[in-house]
């Protein structure tokens, strides 16, 4: 079964079979996705994490299908049901959907009127009717009469509901009504009696008389008329022509005949459509556009954070995290270059403080600039964020520059156990003054502490499936951490947590040795700690590097498996681990890995990496990324006009565009038919979280806050 399913996946994904037997061999053995893409890539033939994750995907997809398979024969076996041919149809099903309506006769439900209509003995007469005789079918009815049915019609009616719930059960008139309906159904919305929307701005406006054929519906729209529906503003419907269903069922059920049984059997044909199949069908065709479109925007939000996470980090400078607020003052905190919290302050720059507080706030900005040598302010983008960026750009000097930073989730952050444990001597608004500094010293390490649904970033996340969501979210967080890699003397539980091979327990187990025996000086002292065996140095030791260690190549992705072989490519080119971030090292760059790696009897994907890794130790690869756009003046939404080219950063991609942030108050939105001359399927094509851009100012409305951009450049007109 194992090499049909590999087999399977292989065809699915237009891989080798090699491949995909090696990827699952692995993943069973109790290796970890970013440990088989990083290090094993001779066995994968260098597939990427998306690639091996597609493999796992794919193959628990076929395991849960065959399963399913197995237990719904046992089930219609242990009923006595079973035919061969069944059997046969069953095992042949190619998806999930097939096989539960293949089922659905069989399947134990609640008891109907169909059931009651059996046991009151009107089985042999449905039968009968179902054979279209000629005779006549009152008078046959009333053989059936008697004191639970005591008129001919109670019996008619008990024959209709047996001949409609078997219509309705069958598995072939099933499919092809899902398929009609796919093909000329719509999906129409208006507003429901009553609906009053709780936003003035009018958010379901677009859909308050919408209709849309389903297989042109977009993601957004789905789960836009979802939250309408639920919130009772909407009312959704979802139509197709019954008369084509009907004939159809006519057409299979009764063909050409036409007598009293044939009528009878029509009015089974049209309850059976109108109570069961229809409705089923729409609640199986929502279901299906809401799974797909929650899939679609799990995987934009899992998008979205990737680039948000692997942001570059501000390194080097001494940030002050810059929380706004009115009445209870502007919160502030301190921290160095290395994130380590200074000092703190609560000023009043904004009323309804009066004009001396005001006053002493602006002499405090300046003091708390000058004693701790501030470089960078970074201003939460939440309560009079607006008000405390022309505060800070009045009241800075030349050199110091600001920086809008999206503060959504440090609240939750702030409340947190975890920020309670290592700032207990804080209040929460100082603490999400520090997670509002820290997120631009290192966005990674800031922003994994943080329940991903509260970053703000994607569409709908809080009307998400959360069990998926998670999942995609420790996917993303994993994906990101081990590319990076951590300082192993310096990482969070937190950040330890998300690295190959480890878990909470582990990580905690690692920061306790650490701070009980001293900074680690070499990898291997890993296998030292507590719970942390083999496997878990295996998976884990390459993610996690040591800076100024006793082993140069404990500052590398050079997993320690490999040093010896590291040591052969260093002395094939005449150099020693001494030459390491010396320019004799870029000797490297002018070998030919593949030859080398036929000489040393090693992989050449191994042989590459390691020579990649050797030429720059240490590297960070959010280094190559485009940093933040630092600021030290105000632009307003007034002062923007149609035309007008501004740069900017990418806040958010959704489905129909991507916001940016400008500096004023609201981010604009480039509309997807403004990103670009030819038709893109999906704005990530072009655009990511954290991307900084040109763009142009298409409109403004300010009633509604809403600013109209393109990437593209304005036509200009003569008048």
């Amino acid at each position: 079964m194992d090499t049909e399913i590999n087999a399977q996946v292989a065809q699915q994904l237009n891989l080798k079979i090699g491949q995909v037997s090696n990827v699952l061999t692995m993943l069973a053995e109790g290796n970890t996705v970013p440990f088989i893409a990083r290090y094993r890539k001779e066995r994968t033939q260098n597939l990427d994490e998306v690639a091996i994750r597609d493999i796992e995907g794919a193959a628990k997809t076929l395991n849960d299908l065959i399963a399913r398979k197995a237990a719904v024969i046992k089930a219609i076996t242990e009923q006595g049901a079973l035919t061969p041919a069944l059997s046969k149809t069953i095992q042949n099903a190619s998806t999930m959907q097939v096989v539960e309506d293949l089922y659905l006769p069989y399947k134990q439900k609640r008891r109907t009127k169909a059931m009651i209509a059996k046991e009151q003995g009107l089985a042999p007469f449905a039968a009968w009717l179902l054979k279209l005789p000629n005779g006549d079918v009152q008078a046959t009815a009333q053989n059936y009469v008697n004191a639970d049915l005591p008129t001919t019609s109670e019996v008619l009616a008990g024959a209709i509901e047996i001949i409609a719930e078997q219509v309705s059960e069958n598995a072939h008139h099933r499919e092809w009504i899902r398929d009609l309906t796919w093909k000329q159904g719509r999906l129409e919305s208006s507003v429901k009696n009553g609906g009053q929307e709780l936003d003035e701005k009018g958010v379901y406006q677009q859909y308050y008389q919408f209709g849309e054929p389903l297989k042109g519906l977009n993601g957004y729209q789905i789960l836009a008329l979802n939250r309408g529906e639920r919130e009772k503003v909407l009312k959704i419907d979802l139509t197709i022509n019954s008369d084509d269903v009907l004939n159809r069922l006519r057409f299979k059920e009764i063909g050409t005949i036409k007598n009293q049984a044939g009528e009878i059997v029509d009015n089974a044909i049209q309850e059976a459509y109108k109570r069961f199949i229809g409705p089923a069908i729409e609640r199986e065709i929502r279901t299906s556009l809401t799974t797909d479109a929650s899939q679609q925007a799990i995987d934009v939000f899992g998008e979205n954070l990737y680039h948000l996470l692997m942001q570059t980090p501000i390194k080097g400078q001494v940030v002050m995290g810059f929380d706004p607020g009115f009445r209870t003052g502007c919160k502030l905190a301190v921290i160095d270059a290395n994130g380590k919290f200074l000092t703190k302050a609560v000023i009043y720059p904004h009323k309804p403080a009066n004009a001396k507080e005001r006053a002493a706030a602006g002499e405090k900005l300046q003091q708390l600039i000058k004693d701790y040598h501030v470089e960078l302010i970074a201003i939460g983008n939440g309560t009079a964020s607006r008000e405390s960026e022309e505060f800070v750009a009045a009241n800075i000097s030349a050199g110091v520059h600001y920086v809008i930073v999206n503060e959504a989730g440090a609240s939750v952050y702030s409340a947190s156990d975890e920020a309670r444990q290592e700032f207990p001597e804080l209040h929460v608004e100082e603490r999400s003054a520090v997670s509002i500094g820290r997120r631009l010293q290192d966005p990674l390490a800031e922003l994994i502490k943080i329940d991903a649904k509260a970053i703000g970033v994607g569409q709908y996340q809080h009307d998400l499936p959360a069990k998926e969501l998670d999942t995609t979210v420790g996917t993303v967080i994993e994906t990101a951490v081990n590319q990076i890699g951590v300082n192993l003397n310096t990482a969070s539980v937190a950040l330890l947590t998300h690295i190959s091979g480890l878990n909470k327990t582990i990580a905690q187990n690692i920061v306790t040795y650490r701070d009980e025996n001293g900074e680690f000086a070499l990898r291997n002292q890993l296998k030292k700690v507590p719970r942390l065996g083999p496997k878990a140095y295996e998976q884990a030791a390459g993610f996690l590097r040591i800076m100024d260690g006793k082993n140069e190549f404990d500052n590398t992705d050079i997993h320690p498996e490999s040093y010896p072989l590291a040591k052969e490519i260093l002395a094939a080119a005449k150099l020693s681990l001494t030459d390491l971030n010396t320019p004799a090292i870029q000797k490297l760059a002018t070998i030919d890995s593949q030859q080398l790696a036929m000489h040393l009897n090693a992989g050449a994907a191994t042989v590459a990496d390691i020579i990649a890794s050797l030429l720059k130790p240490g590297r960070d690869v959010r280094d190559d990324l485009p940093g933040v756009i630092l600021r030290s003046d105000v632009l307003h939404i007034e002062d923007l006009k149609p035309g007008m080219e501004l740069e900017g950063t990418v806040r958010n991609v959704t489905d129909f565009g991507a916001f940016v942030d400008l500096g004023v108050k609201h981010d604009g939105l480039v509309h997807i038919s403004r990103m670009s001359k030819q038709r893109i399927k999906h704005p990530s094509a072009i655009l990511a979280v954290g991307d900084v851009v040109k763009v142009w100012v298409v409109d403004i409305d300010l009633k509604r806050d809403r600013i109209g951009l393109s990437l593209l450049p304005l036509v200009q007109t003569n008048d």
